[in-house]
């Protein structure tokens, strides 16, 4: 999380705010110096489908890898596979 912080600019504790946040609402799931994952999707309707249309950008991020990104599953930042 310092990291993070570090990178962001902002406290560590606000990063570990917003990680408990996240985990309360199911968004991700951490499992402590193995890593943090994002929660597989619990639920599939065409209001959250249109909401995460409408926020994602229309292409890759610069710079990104394909075949690699934060997909369930797959590690959120600074984290290793662990599944």
């Amino acid at each position: 999380m310092r990291g993070l912080a570090e990178t962001l600019g902002i406290a560590t504790n606000t990063v570990a705010k917003a990680y408990r946040a996240l985990e309360a609402d199911g968004v991700i799931e951490t499992h402590g110096r193995k890593g943090t994952l994002i929660a597989a999707r619990r639920m599939h309707d065409a209001e959250t489908d249109t909401a995460a249309r409408a926020y994602a950008p229309a292409g890759p991020p610069a710079g990104a890898v394909e075949g690699r990104g934060a997909a369930p599953g797959r590690p959120v930042t600074g984290s290793r596979d662990i599944g």
